[in-house]
């Protein structure tokens, strides 16, 4: 790394490409740690460094959806040198682009439907939210095409991914004496060029109208974006909610991010039950959105409501730490939206921390009484 004149610090292209790369793999991937994760994909890439992989286009390949990630890994596909659209500097702590009106390509509810159904299989989508999800449909525009022109061209560097509206598409693929051999149609719907969203690496294929058709495309800058900025904008988030809670107080930075990273996010209904009265202790939650309902049993039988928690508030947080029987029901009111961290996770990642935690228990719950009045009520949410 070099250091010019004026002190300001070079970072050299490969280490830009590579962590970037490697950033990009754990979003799409969503490994459960991230040390272990990161352990294996650079262990991958030094194993890879004298491989040369090259994957041409090649007749029998119909188009690039055929050419699934699990065929070739991450780090198998850096070490191709193709250009990594990832390379690109990105930084979405500067990037404001869609603080305002984001854009937005008018869609009937029938044809999101049909895109939501044509991207809900492909790997690059899996990891997206709902919200990014719907962030992902608005943003695809429409592309009229007209009777035997070409959609892409194989060879050339990829940029747009479509899903089909309407009309006939044929895929080619020319051999090495230039003679063009269709070998696959799409009559009406289907996709193709997603690994354009993750790599400007040479078409596999062809794809020529062989009618009158509509397609929709995004561009792998608006995809980038999306799951980048929501990924960042969601771990900050994380980390804000876990800096609330007094027990990790001590935490350092870097283990509070770890903690972030492993939160999961989950979608309630109106009333759906999220803790039950004398269940084992699994975790704890953060409303992320929305609110939810804390209620005891009485000797009636019937459930009394104690408290209510709205978003960026937590419960369950002292089942880290003591393992004890859920004391209290927390039901969710209206949609809401809660993040989870498992006691597995938590020990694992802080383990050396426990027994500080566990000898501070006594003044967290002291500053916790102040709050809810009495020790059957802090037991009792708690």
């Amino acid at each position: 790394m070099s250091r010019p004149q004026g002190g300001r610090i070079q970072v050299p292209d490969d280490l830009r490409e590579i962590l970037l790369e490697f950033t990009i793999s754990y979003l799409l991937e969503q490994p459960g740690d991230v040390i272990n994760y990161a352990v294996e994909f650079f262990t991958r890439l030094q194993n890879n460094r004298t491989t040369t992989i090259a994957r041409g286009p090649a007749a029998g390949t119909p188009d690039e959806s055929i050419i699934s990630d699990e065929e070739e890994p991450p780090v198998a596909r850096f070490n191709n040198r193709r250009k990594s659209v990832f390379a690109e500097t990105y930084d979405p702590e500067e990037d404001d682009s869609d603080e305002g009106a984001p854009a937005v390509f008018p869609k009937s509810d029938a044809q999101r439907s049909r895109l939501a159904e044509a991207v809900r299989g492909i790997l690059l989508f899996r990891s997206l939210d709902a919200q990014q999800m719907q962030q992902v449909l608005d943003a695809m525009f429409e592309k009229r095409t007209a009777a035997g022109e070409y959609v892409i061209r194989q060879g050339d560097d990829g940029d747009n991914f479509y899903v089909i509206e309407n009309g006939v598409f044929d895929v080619l693929v020319t051999s090495d004496d230039g003679v063009e051999k269709v070998v696959h149609t799409y009559e009406g719907s289907g996709s193709f060029g997603e690994l354009a969203l993750m790599y400007n690496m040479p078409r596999a294929a062809s794809v020529r109208a062989q009618t009158p058709g509509a397609l929709w495309a995004m561009d792998r800058h608006t995809f980038r974006r999306i799951l980048l900025k929501s990924a960042f904008k969601k771990r900050k988030l994380y980390e804000e909610l876990l800096d609330k809670v007094p027990m990790l107080k001590a935490l350092q930075s870097y283990e509070r991010a770890n903690l972030a990273d492993a939160l999961l996010p989950r979608t309630l209904i109106d009333g759906e039950l999220i803790i039950r009265q004398g269940d084992s202790a699994d975790g704890m939650y953060f409303v992320e959105d929305g609110s939810v309902s804390i209620r005891i049993a009485r000797e009636d039988g019937n459930e009394h409501e104690i408290k209510r928690l709205g978003k960026g508030d937590y419960f369950g947080e002292l089942a880290l730490v003591t393992h004890k029987p859920r004391a209290a029901s927390v039901y969710a009111v209206g949609p809401t939206k809660v993040a989870f961290l498992d006691v597995q996770t938590f020990e694992r990642l802080l383990g050396p921390c426990m027994e500080i935690m566990k000898r501070n228990i006594d003044d967290y719950e002291e500053q916790l009484v102040k709050l809810f009045g009495d020790k059957s009520n802090l037991t009792d949410v708690r």
